[in-house]
């Protein structure tokens, strides 16, 4: 066997949580030919949630190598060049099958193989898929996913190819509300199906889902609630045609886009490194069971300080900051510099038509409403405060200003106590700008 290639620092998976790590590396002085990121993807790290948003805009959408990393986050576009500049090997289209942690060896499909001292497991979600729940016709033409770059050309391609069609989204997640609104604008007849009582159930309560199910409809966007879809009827060339609901409906259809979750890539490494929630268990410096063995973003169950319990966050904004935060704390060990824990809170926002939220914190214990959330309202602004034990532990904003955004987030943050329910429902934002 051919002896592979060796580096000093391996981060595996290109995504953006690679990206930001690869920054860091370079801040913090990587030398030249010590660091390599391995990725299946044909190119650099980009900024994922593009995909849902501006890759699918009828006009002027994004393309590479326009939302490479870490222009999401305002911060440098780093275009392949970048990476040769600093010596960092890009190990693109390469798939890893084996990854021996004792031997610190990994191996790709094509038989090659990798060494390294320092491990970085970056390998973020796979997409779930219907056919991996043996839904019956799931396997037909344009019922398409969207998870990578090549995913968002298919849907792109599809989009064009059935142009003014008719388009079923199955989810009612981040990606079901999201693909909802950029086939709209792409002037397809639109039905959103999914089994929940109500949209984003993980964080929305019923009051904010109900805005944005009304705001949906009013756009001409069919929501088809507490029901799923249990197979599809395909033509001749295996196209898609139409998709049956459990209810017995079924919904003419020439694009189907899938958006029911997904799963950590963590496959590789059972059985070799401790787990836990689904996830890779680690330190608040993101090292796993293995020393010198770290793992970011979707794959990390890691120490929620806050909280103080173990979590796994599937979302872009822990990817960069667990990133960062992986990588002070490799080159913290080495200079032997201590590197803070990390404390992150909770942050999630979503875009779509001409809305905007976003939500920190914890979403437990009981909540309330205040502002106008009128789906009718030309300019609607509302939001929800979170209340456990006399505290707001969480935050919603629909609308809000950047200044106003940064005011719910302190309150998630500094958990302040209040007198009553009802007060705080009166004072509403005012509440949150006091803070």
């Amino acid at each position: 066997m051919a002896s592979g290639k060796h580096f000093k620092y391996v981060i595996l998976g290109g995504g953006v949580a690679a990206g930001y790590a690869a920054r860091e590396f370079a801040k913090q002085g990587v030398q030249p030919g010590e660091l390599a990121i391995i990725s299946k993807e044909a190119v650099a790290p980009y900024e994922r949630p593009a995909l849902s948003k501006g890759y699918l805009f009828p006009q002027n959408a994004a393309r590479l190598p326009g939302f490479h990393v870490c222009v999401g986050s305002g911060g440098e576009r780093l275009l392949p060049e970048w990476y040769s500049e600093k010596g960092i090997e890009l190990i693109l289209s390469t798939e890893i099958v084996k990854a021996d942690l004792s031997t610190k060896t990994l191996t790709s499909a094509a038989g090659a193989t990798f060494t390294y001292e320092i491990l970085l497991i970056a390998t973020g979600s796979s997409v779930i898929k219907l056919t991996d729940f043996g839904t019956q016709g799931a396997d037909s033409n344009n019922i398409l996913y969207l998870r990578e770059i090549d995913d968002a050309d298919k849907l792109v391609a599809a989009i064009q190819a059935k142009k003014g069609g008719k388009a079923v989204v199955v989810g009612g997640g981040y990606i079901g509300l999201e693909l909802s609104a950029a086939l709209k604008m792409n002037d397809y007849d639109v039905t959103m199906v999914f089994p929940e009582p109500w949209c984003m159930p993980r964080l929305f309560t019923a009051d904010i889902a109900a805005f944005y199910e009304a705001y949906y409809t009013n756009k001409g966007v069919k929501v088809l609630k507490g029901t799923l879809a249990v197979g599809f009827d395909a033509n001749a060339n295996g196209d898609v045609t139409a998709v049956k609901l459990k209810d017995g409906t079924v919904l003419e259809a020439d694009i189907v886009v899938v958006g029911v979750g997904g799963r950590p890539l963590t496959t590789l490494f059972k059985g070799q490194v401790a787990e836990e929630k689904g996830g890779i268990k680690t330190d608040a410096f993101f090292e796993t069971s293995v020393p010198g063995v770290y793992a970011i973003g979707d794959v990390a169950t890691f120490p929620l300080k806050m909280y103080n319990e173990l979590r796994r966050v599937e979302h872009v904004d822990h990817a960069r900051k667990s990133a960062e935060q992986a990588v002070k704390a490799i080159k913290g060990k080495e200079s032997g510099e201590s590197v803070p824990e990390y404390d992150y809170l909770p942050y999630f926002y979503s875009r779509s038509f001409d809305l905007g939220w976003q939500f920190y914190g914890d979403n437990v214990g009981e909540t309330i409403l205040f502002g106008d959330s009128d789906p009718a309202s030309s300019k609607p602004k509302f939001g929800s405060y979170w209340i456990k034990d006399g505290k707001v532990l969480g935050a919603f904003l629909e609308g809000g200003s950047p200044d106003e955004n940064k005011a719910i987030a302190k309150v998630a943050k500094t958990q302040p106590s209040i007198a009553s329910v009802e007060e705080l429902k009166k004072e509403g934002l005012q509440f949150a700008s006091k803070i």
